[in-house]
């Protein structure tokens, strides 16, 4: 087990968006999907990468002449640094020469034992709150032996498990993670494979397979619908997501993600364009109106902020 390491980006203690209670959220690095809204761009690439924070920078060049591998520019136009990934080796020199900290690693490896040190420091909170330790990503799917060994490791200290997951990977290396998750946040996008395809890059076949694996497993299954403007908004996609939730559990719980821009300096961050640049906000009555849809279908559903 200490040998297993995975690329962590962050470890966000006293989270409550990521479960019940209060919880360190640990985040994988790697998603195989690329949603057009993701909100953490960071966590795409399995690798560690350098990002940009044009807040603190002031465009001193000394990252540019620090570079051995000629990585770093600036834009000719507007000062901003860009670091060309096909030339970075991730060397941190960079990052390590940058005084006013506007260069950051984003990723480092990490084993087991490095994790479960952090998020066991708030063993307290959990207990008091029913928290515990949810793994997100990124997808968690594609480090899953690590996920299961850190799971493994809380469930012997009584810390709760919750797996947080698009569902798109190897159903084996799912219920790896499944048999020791005591709930999974389990995303669905659209119903339309033509639709899920465009906006996030994958098709529907491995993500249902597992949603059925996750219902079947014994542990507390959420649904979390993002809830995307010109995407999934209309009455016929939300009811046919309502639908397969139907058909798969009673009683089934969904909980509604709207959309959000919290993500899009971050794609600056790291010298790309916001893929939904000028979309616009959901309103009152779409978010009414899918609650309303899977209420209807016999969910418990519910609103996230």
């Amino acid at each position: 087990m200490d040998k297993l390491t995975a690329t962590i980006f962050n470890i966000q203690r006293y989270s409550i968006d990521d479960g019940p209670g209060v919880r360190s959220t640990v985040f994988f690095k790697g998603c195989p999907l690329t949603c057009l809204w993701c909100s953490n761009p960071e966590s795409q690439s399995p690798e560690p990468e350098v990002s940009w924070r044009y807040t603190s920078c002031k465009q001193c060049g000394t990252c540019i002449n620090t570079c051995p591998e000629k990585a770093v520019s600036a834009n000719a136009t507007n000062g901003d640094i860009r670091i060309d990934p096909a030339l970075c080796k991730r060397c941190g020199k960079c990052v390590d020469a940058c005084i006013h900290e506007a260069l950051n690693m984003s990723g480092k490896l990490m084993s087991v034992d490095d994790v479960f040190k952090v998020v066991k420091r708030d063993f307290d909170y959990y207990e008091a709150s029913g928290g515990g330790v949810t793994a997100s990503g990124g997808e968690i799917l594609m480090q899953a032996d690590f996920v299961a060994a850190l799971f493994t490791k809380c469930r012997e200290e009584n810390i709760g498990t919750c797996a947080d997951t698009s569902g798109f990977g190897n159903p084996e290396a799912f219920g790896k993670i499944l048999a020791v998750s005591d709930l999974v946040l389990f995303d669905l996008k659209h119903m339309d494979q033509n639709e899920h395809l465009r906006a996030c890059g994958q098709s529907l076949d491995l993500i249902l397979g597992n949603l059925d694996q996750a219902y079947k497993s014994g542990a507390q299954v959420i649904v979390r619908v993002p809830l995307i403007p010109e995407y999934n908004t209309s009455d016929e996609a939300l009811l046919a997501i309502a639908e397969a939730v139907r058909e798969r559990a009673h009683g089934s719980v969904v909980n509604i993600m709207p959309y959000h821009r919290y993500g899009a300096n971050k794609y600056r961050m790291l010298g790309r364009e916001y893929p939904l640049e000028g979309l616009r906000e959901l309103t009152p009555e779409e978010k009414s109106r899918a609650k309303e849809i899977f209420e209807s279908a016999g969910s418990e559903c519910a609103i996230s902020q």
